[in-house]
């Protein structure tokens, strides 16, 4: 394609210079060129003609298409049989590029929960908030003063209309006291009047006590020793912790129990019947009742712990238990003569094995029903409470 690029010019200058040599021998002017003739035949190839200069260089191709894989080769000859240096140890090859990244693991379990920080300065002053509502209206103003009439001839106007009522004005300030008045006469002396009611008496007897602990974990089935005496004058509070009632009437008792390295299942006991039980599980703590009763003469009252597992009861340096009672008034001012009180059995008589603090229920032979430890113990005691006892 290059050669007959390069045959071109040469020739059709050949043609050219033949067409001018043609016009000189003729002696004319250059002629219009006549009609096509017919092709001739090919001519004979001329001479080369000199190169030309070197052209421009060309575009680059495009790559061309990947040529088929050509067939193996023939194996070439085996190598020479290699010696084992003096260490056999082969180096580490060198260190291979990083892999790609794996895919992310499971979500791991939460940390422990961090100490709390410390606290945070104090923040940027906020923006000014928006304006509040209107108030309500002011009170009404003084009245002002009066104006000044500067006309000298005019005619009385009409009346006005009567204008609203005022409100009320404050209370003016007190007056000052007045002088004080002459004393008057002595009145006369009036009726008699009527015979008042008979005032409360004021009885002779007298039964308060007051005791604590000086034993921790007292002995269960059996009244609990308060032997340390605060107060008993009267002597009515006996050992081993039993009170006994000197006459009809109302008393009040109550107790303040110091609980410590056991629970406490604590009662008050009424010959042989818990009137109260409190249980109290939280130690150290303390537990204290009130009760008010009502007693015959000759009623014991004590105190006493359910068992060994339930008998926290304590007493210490800073710890105190105790048990109180006093005869709020009796039924009747009557003195009771006498210093002897029945009681029902004597403190360390076989009656001592009936201290229990589980209660069944007995049949009396006057068909009342009670609690008692046993029918034959319940039986034989006295049965003035019989009505009390819920059957």
């Amino acid at each position: 394609m290059g050669k007959a690029a390069a045959e071109t010019p040469i020739n059709r200058a050949t043609l050219m210079s033949n067409w001018v040599l043609h016009d000189r021998l003729q002696g004319g002017m250059l002629s219009l060129p006549c009609q096509k003739g017919d092709l001739g035949d090919k001519g004979q190839m001329g001479t080369s003609g000199f190169a030309g200069p070197k052209g421009d260089r060309g575009f680059k191709g495009e790559k061309g298409d990947r040529g088929t894989m050509g067939p193996p080769g023939a194996q070439g000859p085996q190598g020479e049989t290699g010696t084992c240096p003096a260490i056999c140890e082969s180096p580490p090859g060198q260190k291979g590029e990083q892999g790609q990244p794996g895919p992310p693991g499971a979500r791991g379990l939460p940390g422990v929960k961090g100490s709390e920080g410390s606290k945070g300065g104090m923040g940027d002053k906020g923006d000014r908030g928006r304006p509040g509502s209107p108030g309500v209206n002011g009170e009404k103003g003084d009245r002002g003063d009066q104006g000044v009439c500067t006309c000298t001839d005019g005619a009385d106007g009409i009346d006005g209309a009567k204008g609203e009522r005022g409100s009320k004005g404050d209370k003016g300030d007190t007056g000052t006291q007045g002088i004080q008045g002459s004393t008057g006469p002595k009145g006369n002396t009036g009726n008699m009047g009527l015979m008042g009611v008979p005032g409360p008496c004021s009885p002779a007897i007298q039964s308060a006590f007051s005791a604590s602990l000086e034993e921790s974990f007292p002995k269960p089935d059996f009244p609990i020793a308060f032997t340390r005496i605060h107060t008993n004058q009267q002597m009515h509070f006996q050992s081993p912790g039993i009170y006994t009632a000197p006459v009809n009437g109302t008393y009040i008792f109550s107790f303040s129990l110091a609980v410590r390295e056991k629970p406490i299942k604590v009662g008050l006991f009424l010959n042989f019947i818990p009137v109260v039980k409190v249980t109290e599980a939280n130690t150290p703590s303390t537990t204290s009742q009130s009760v008010v009763l009502h007693l015959k003469m000759g009623d014991r009252i004590w105190m006493q712990v359910k068992d060994s597992l339930t008998n926290g009861m304590y007493q210490g340096v800073e710890y105190t238990s105790t048990f109180s009672g006093y005869l709020l008034y009796p039924d009747t001012c009557d003195l009771v003569s006498g210093r002897n009180l029945p009681v029902h059995g004597t403190p360390g008589t076989p009656e001592d094995s009936h201290y229990s603090w589980e209660m069944k229920l007995c049949g009396l032979s006057n068909g009342v029903s009670r609690y008692s430890i046993s029918c034959s113990m319940a039986c034989s005691q006295d049965v003035d409470h019989a009505e009390k006892i819920p059957k």
